[in-house]
């Protein structure tokens, strides 16, 4: 299927870009395609930048059937315009579709889209060693119609931003707060995909923490109250003397495309890193004994946060003197060196944008 270009006629004139509000900047042009059950998915088209007009009535307005993703472009250093595993936030984006009764997209056109958009509007790709594009790849329901049902109507969009560091604190460790009141994800629910329920329900737990001085807050299961999860945007993980632990996937946890890589890198390394379950004692004790080295996250916005101090239960506990740890730097310097094409790349995760689509 061709993807129409209806581009604006006239340049537009590119803020600076060296310092950036995360989420706030947006490019000259975004993807648009529609849905509807007569005709399946059609009209893949790229326009100017302008505001989605909706039905009153939109499932997604009062039922919450909106699924989404985040990747990000980069300019290296060589002058070539990379992505980072992007087949991966479509295989997900596809996933999430699944859970919530949304029409799946073809994944080659969805990768073309990306690929297409972002050559449209690489003029707005930071050059600064640091920032990059983000791309934000959603779809939602829009049949006009009240009433619990999927929609029979859907909205694929691609939007871009160019954004600096996703943290005012850059690369510097984060304080992150343990909730025991509010619960992110239950098994057989939708933690483990990217919709937009998800997030409604963290805000309250997480605008709390922010009212007492931390970035993020960080969940437990939702049955006992007792193990790890994830953090807020982020997955985590601990570096317990010698062995890098991260939670395993259990069907409420995100399955992260930056953690993926870094568990793979991690092992390619020669780091032992393993999946498994990590109660919220077990790092306590171990920022209390000095066993727990380092903590960190892991996402596509920030790549990787060091944790400098977690809040649990009325405590604050200091980790690594709350300064970035080695494990944490190397894994971060890595990974960007792939992303901004400074390190050759073993693991075949970056394409290279050269020529339209």
């Amino acid at each position: 299927m061709d993807i129409e270009l209806n581009l604006k006629e006239e340049r537009e004139t590119i803020p600076n870009l060296d310092k950036l509000p995360f989420g706030r900047v947006f490019t000259s042009h975004m993807f648009l395609m529609n849905y509807s059950e007569d005709k399946g998915w059609h009209s893949p088209r790229i326009v100017p930048f302008s505001k989605i007009e909706l039905h009153p009535a939109a499932i997604v307005l009062h039922y919450s059937q909106t699924i989404f993703e985040g990747l990000k472009a980069y300019y290296g250093t060589d002058g070539k315009i990379r992505l980072f595993r992007p087949w991966d936030n479509v295989a997900r984006l596809n996933t999430s579709a699944e859970r919530l009764c949304i029409p799946p997209v073809d994944p080659d056109l969805a990768l073309k889209a990306i690929k297409t958009l972002v050559w449209v509007d690489r003029e707005w790709i930071p050059r600064k060693r640091g920032s990059s594009l983000y791309i934000r790849p959603f779809i939602f329901g829009t049949e006009g119609a009240l009433g619990v049902k999927p929609s029979s109507e859907y909205l694929f969009v691609i939007i871009l931003c160019p954004v600096s560091a996703y943290y005012d604190e850059g690369f510097d460790p984060i304080r992150i707060y343990v909730t025991d009141t509010y619960v992110r994800a239950f098994p057989g629910g939708t933690g483990d995909v990217k919709a937009g329920g998800n997030y409604a329900a963290s805000l309250k737990a997480q605008e709390e923490a922010k009212k007492l001085g931390y970035t993020q807050i960080l969940w437990l299961d939702g049955i006992e109250r007792k193990y790890v999860e994830e953090v807020g945007t982020m997955n985590i993980f601990f570096y317990f003397e010698g062995e890098l632990a991260t939670p395993e996937l259990t069907g409420t946890i995100l399955p992260g495309i930056t953690r993926d890589s870094v568990i793979k890198l991690a092992r390619h390394l020669g780091i032992p890193t393993v999946e498994r379950r990590i109660s919220i004692e077990e790092v306590l004790e171990g920022a209390r004994t000095g066993r727990l080295k380092e903590c960190f996250g892991t996402g596509t916005a920030a790549v990787i946060s060091p944790v400098g101090r977690i809040y649990y239960k009325g405590v604050e506990y200091i980790i690594n003197e709350e300064k970035t740890g080695p494990l944490a730097r190397r894994l971060f310097d890595y990974l960007t060196g792939l992303q901004y094409g400074e390190i050759e790349d073993p693991f075949g995760w970056t394409i290279t944008l050269e020529a339209p689509f």
